[in-house]
């Protein structure tokens, strides 16, 4: 059962996302939060898989309150609710340790992916999308690869897992681009986690944009 908490200041979208979820055989929304100091709080007190977190909320942005919560509790996933006209919280919510981000406007039914997806720790909803927003806002907003020292310690193959891993590729994907079994592929990916020293696929996304791995705006 995947337990979930709904953080947006909007009763009617709560309700909406809170139907949804409700009526699906594996999950179950333990709580809701209309301002980011109540979704800190919950989370501390419901210890939740997943939290859908708004970005524009009163007292505490979600930002904010998802680096809070990530800092409390390591195993919540954070899927991050924005819209296009707010590109820009994509990558801060990445850098405050959210596992993804999903689309307001989405479908309902991609909703109930993007649970799924994330609570089984597959960090990136919508890779494609994801990585065309992660690389303009990188490219025009990000240091000068501030990554270049943590991807120094990677092997030349573990480099390429992660050139792969930023183009949204899964386990079964990369095995299959790099001619390898799955397990092997997991097993490299577990390894670039550890030396970057990141938790899923959304932060090390994010050091592969930072050192200049993948360029934003095309896909190799």
């Amino acid at each position: 059962m995947i337990s979930v908490v709904i953080a947006d200041d909007q009763t009617m979208v709560r309700q909406s996302f809170r139907a949804v979820l409700d009526a699906q055989a594996d999950m179950r929304v333990v709580g809701e939060a209309a301002d980011g100091t109540t979704a800190v709080a919950l989370c501390a007190e419901l210890e939740p898989d997943v939290v859908l977190m708004d970005v524009r909320m009163p007292e505490l942005d979600g930002i904010e309150a998802t680096r809070r919560i990530v800092a409390g509790r390591q195993e919540v996933r954070v899927l991050i609710l924005t819209t296009f006209d707010i590109d820009e919280y994509v990558f801060g919510g990445l850098r405050a340790g959210a596992s993804g981000f999903l689309l307001k406007d989405s479908p309902l039914d991609d909703l109930v992916t993007a649970v799924r997806v994330v609570s089984a720790g597959n960090a990136l909803f919508a890779p494609t999308i994801t990585r065309r927003l992660i690389g303009e806002f990188t490219r025009t907003h990000a240091s000068a690869h501030t990554g270049h020292s943590l991807v120094a310690e990677l092997t030349a193959r573990e480099t390429e897992v992660l050139r792969l891993i930023a183009r949204g590729l899964s386990n079964g994907e990369i095995a299959e681009a790099l001619v390898i079994v799955e397990q092997t592929a997991k097993s490299h990916v577990s390894r670039v986690f550890a030396k970057l020293g990141v938790r899923d696929r959304a932060q090390a996304v994010m050091v592969a944009y930072e050192a200049g791995l993948v360029v934003p705006g095309t896909t190799s």
